[in-house]
C-alpha cells in the first residue's frame, strides 16, 4: 500500500502535461457476459442483450454498449492516470466516436494524447488539459475516440 508521502510526491499535476506526451492506459478484456450485464442495466437494446439480435442488426453480431465502451475507457484512464493526479474534474466532453462494435473477447488497448494545455485565467490554482483518448481492438483496429478537456490542479498557484 502507498502511503500519504509516497502518493503526493508521486502526483502527476498540471504542469506534468506537455503537448503531444501519450499515456498507455493499458488493456482490458471484454466478456459476453460483462456486455449482457451493462447492457441489462443501461442500454437494454437487443442488439447488446442477444447474439441472435445482434447477427440480424447492422452490427452484425452481440456488441458492446457504445456506453459500455465508454464507462471502460473512463476506468482504464482512471487505473493508469488519475488516481495519482490532481484531477479536480471534466468541464464536459467535446466528442465522442464509437467507431467499430466492440465484441466478447476483444482486447481493448488504451492510449491518451495530450492535445493542449492552458492555465485558467479566472482560477489560478488550476489547469485545463484537452486530451484525444482512443482505443483498438486486439487487431490494431481502432474502436473508440473521444476529445474532452480535464481540469488538474496546479503546483505553483501564482
Amino acid at each position: 500500500m502507498t502511503d500519504v508521502n509516497t502518493r503526493a510526491t508521486q502526483c502527476r499535476m498540471f504542469e506534468d502535461f506537455e503537448t503531444g506526451t501519450v499515456f498507455d492506459l493499458g488493456e482490458r478484456t471484454v466478456s459476453k457476459e460483462e456486455i449482457i450485464a451493462f447492457a441489462s442495466l443501461y442500454d437494454p437494446q437487443p442488439f447488446h442483450l442477444d447474439e441472435e439480435a445482434g447477427n440480424q442488426s447492422i452490427l452484425g453480431g452481440l456488441a458492446a454498449s457504445g456506453w459500455h465502451t465508454s464507462s471502460m475507457m473512463m476506468r482504464m484512464f482512471y487505473d493508469a492516470l488519475l488516481t495519482y493526479s490532481s484531477s479536480l474534474g471534466a468541464p464536459g466532453i467535446d466528442r465522442v466516436s464509437w467507431l467499430k462494435p466492440v465484441r466478447a473477447g476483444d482486447r481493448l488497448s488504451g492510449s491518451m494524447k495530450v492535445l493542449e494545455t492552458r492555465a485558467s485565467n479566472s482560477k489560478p490554482e488550476l489547469g485545463f488539459v484537452r486530451f484525444l483518448m482512443r482505443a483498438e481492438n486486439q487487431h490494431g483496429v481502432p474502436v473508440y475516440e473521444q476529445t474532452f478537456s480535464m481540469m488538474f490542479g496546479k503546483r505553483d498557484a501564482g
